[in-house]
Parts: structure tokens; C-alpha cells; sequence
């Protein structure tokens, strides 16, 4: 991951000069603006000390992070795709400047990062694949850039006659395929991470696939109750009950959890068994043609908030227990790969609804099509038929 963290920063900053004719043609830069997005990197070494200092006080993993950071934000910023030529110049020129600033670190971490993670009879490999991958990041530019963007007309090469609006796409093109780079190589590391742990890994499904649901569920709690003839007023009462009683019972659950170490998993296997009995109430109460159960308002309210009281109470107890699992990991990391998958299913859930919805609402158009042509044949048949029958 570092090798490839060390290839982008030298293929970003290497961007524009092999396609230095295009960007003049697109975005109007002068040779002069050329020379200072080449000059960005020698610039991000100006606060090196500051970056050593970090290095050295907070270990790779602190300064790595925040070149990462640098890199992503400047590969965003030189993505914008703005019409105003001039607030997107200043916005390429930022990005670069952010690449560079991440330069100091990736260029001076690999001996630092040989010596710690590698035996002494593997450390001059390490470091010299740690310290040139840069450098090949840079050769590459040289051939990633103008294979993928064509020369204006005019240029030395420049054989095709492109248009200016297909320069500025394929520009555009390299820019997205950067920043989508970045987001892979994120990616992987998270899941990396998170594989590497499946402990970690199991107790993140069971959080995140409840949650999110039950999140995504209860944003849509009117449209799910309604074929079930419960009123808008009602379904606001249940959706507000369901979330603060999560809520007061979650505190409680904390609270006791406090006193009693070392009980987390039998909390959460008591809350899930209770939502799934909630759950499965509600569902039953719901399907009253099949299961012949009676369907009151009483029951509609307290399946619902049963549901939403387990699944919501149990989420602080879930952040404690991943804090537990993974330690030492820093915490914030740890709830933000959780309560990203939990976002995730939310969005999945909400998804399938709108797929469902947009197919059967259609179904129901193409229904109402049929029947109205049927019913234009039968009058049309029936007026034949009277036609037939005049004299």
C-alpha cells in the first residue's frame, strides 16, 4: 500500500507536463502556469522539518495518513469539473500544491519503513522499491498522459484534428481515473484491515445489517404502513416512540453494562432475540389474510416500537464491544467503518424499495393500458356488431 501510495504522488505530479499542449488548449495555461504545476512539488518540501518532526514524534502511521489525506483533497480538487476557467485553474493548482505537500513523507519513509517491517537481510530491497516507486509513478505519466489525451491541431504530432470539448473529456477522463485510484486504494485498505480481523469483520455484519435496515426502514415507516391502513398520524407516533424509547433503553443497557463488565455479547444476543420476536410479530400481525391473527392498532404500536427499541438501544453496546475487539486501533476509525456499512445496507434497503416501487408502479401503468385497450376493442367490437345488425 505504501508502494502505491508512493506511485500516485509521482504520476499526480507528473500530470501536466506530457500533456502540456492539450491543458494550454482547455484550460488556457501558459507556459508559465505549466512551469509552477511542475513546481508544486519542490514547493511541498518547504515545511519538511515539520514533516520529519511528525515522523519522528508520531510514527509512520500519523504522517502517512496525513499525506494520504493531502493526496485524496488534491485529487478532488483537481477533479471539480467547473465551467469558469479561472476558479478551475486556481482549484488544479491547489491540488497539485496538496500532492506535493505529501512528497516530504512518501519520498523519506522508506528506510523507516524497511527497518520496521522487514529483517535486516531484506531491508536494502525494501528500501530501494520504497524510495524509487515514485520515480516509476513519474515515467509512467510520460505515457498514461499523452496516450490518453490527443494533441490539439497545430502541435508537433498532432495529426488529428480534435475538437476542444474531446481534449477537455479525455483531461477530465484522466482526472476521474486518478481520484478513482485513490478511492480503490482506500478501499483496500479498510477491507485489508478489516479482513485481517474476522472476529472484527463478523461483529460488523452483525451490527450493520440490522441497523441500517431498521434505519432505512424507519424513514419510510408511513409508505410501509400504509397498505396496512395505519394513519400518517399513527405511523409518526410509532416512528417517534420506537426511537426514543432506543434511545432511553440504550442508556439504561449502557449503564448496566458499566456495572457488570464483560457481559457486552450476552446484552446484544438478548436485544437481537427480543427484536427478532418483535419483528416477527409485526409481520405476522401484518399478514392477517394468511396467518388469521387479529390486527389492532395496540399491536401495530408495540411490535413496531419493540423492534425499533432493541435494534437502536443496542448500538452503543455494539461500539463498545468493537473498541474492545480491535484494540488498539484508534477508536475513530473502528466506529467509522461500522457506521459506514451500517449507512451502506441503509442505502441498499432504500434502494430495493425504489427498484420495487418503479417496477410495480409500471406494472400497474402497463395494467391500466391493457384494460383501457380492452375496453376500446369491446366498444369498438359492439359498435360493429350494431352496425352489422341495421337493416
Amino acid at each position: 500500500m505504501f508502494s502505491l501510495l508512493g506511485f500516485m504522488q509521482g504520476l499526480v505530479w507528473n500530470t501536466w507536463g506530457p500533456i502540456q499542449n492539450s491543458a494550454k488548449h482547455v484550460f488556457g495555461f501558459t507556459s508559465t502556469d505549466i512551469a509552477v504545476l511542475v513546481m508544486w512539488g519542490p514547493v511541498g518540501f518547504l515545511p519538511w522539518l515539520l514533516f520529519m518532526w511528525l515522523m519522528d514524534k508520531k510514527g509512520l502511521r500519523a504522517s502517512l495518513l496525513l499525506s494520504t489525506f493531502f493526496m485524496v483533497l488534491g485529487a478532488v480538487l483537481r477533479s471539480v469539473p467547473l465551467t469558469d476557467l479561472y476558479y478551475r485553474r486556481w482549484l488544479i493548482h491547489g491540488g497539485q500544491l496538496l500532492n506535493g505537500l505529501a512528497g516530504p513523507t512518501i519520498m523519506s519513509a522508506g528506510p523507516l519503513l524497511s527497518t520496521t517491517w522487514f529483517a535486516p537481510d531484506q531491508r536494502a530491497t525494501a528500501t530501494a522499491i520504497a524510495s524509487l516507486i515514485g520515480y516509476l509513478g513519474s515515467a509512467c505519466a510520460f505515457l498514461i498522459g499523452p496516450l490518453a489525451v490527443p494533441a490539439p491541431n497545430g502541435t508537433v504530432g498532432g495529426t488529428v484534428y480534435w475538437k476542444q470539448n474531446h481534449i477537455a473529456d479525455r483531461i477530465q477522463f484522466v482526472l476521474y481515473a486518478v481520484l478513482y485510484i485513490f478511492c480503490i486504494q482506500e478501499t483496500l485498505s479498510v477491507c485489508h484491515w478489516a479482513a485481517s480481523n474476522m472476529r472484527f469483520l463478523m461483529i460488523a455484519l452483525a451490527y450493520s445489517v440490522p441497523t441500517g435496515v431498521a434505519a432505512g426502514w424507519a424513514g419510510v415507516l408511513d409508505m410501509i404502513l400504509t397498505p396496512a391502513k395505519v394513519s400518517q398520524v399513527d405511523a409518526g407516533w410509532i416512528g417517534f416512540w420506537s426511537i426514543v424509547g432506543g434511545c432511553v433503553f440504550g442508556v439504561a443497557m449502557a449503564r448496566f453494562a458499566d456495572y457488570i463488565r464483560g457481559m457486552l455479547k450476552l446484552i446484544l444476543v438478548l436485544m437481537f432475540a427480543g427484536a427478532s420476536l418483535a419483528a416477527t410479530w409485526f409481520t405476522l400481525t401484518c399478514l392477517t389474510r394468511l396467518t388469521h391473527l387479529p390486527s389492532t392498532k395496540a399491536t401495530l404500536y408495540t411490535s413496531c416500537i419493540l423492534v425499533g427499541i432493541f435494534i437502536n438501544s443496542s448500538v452503543p453496546i455494539f461500539l463498545e464491544l468493537f473498541i474492545e475487539t480491535v484494540y488498539p486501533v484508534p477508536e475513530g476509525i473502528t466506529c467509522g467503518v461500522v457506521t459506514f456499512l451500517s449507512n451502506l445496507f441503509t442505502g441498499l434497503l432504500l434502494f430495493c424499495l425504489t427498484f420495487y416501487f418503479t417496477v410495480s408502479l409500471r406494472i400497474h401503468d402497463c395494467s391500466k393500458h391493457q384494460m383501457a385497450g380492452r375496453d376500446v376493442r369491446n366498444m369498438v367490437t359492439e359498435a360493429l356488431a350494431a352496425i352489422s345488425l341495421q337493416p
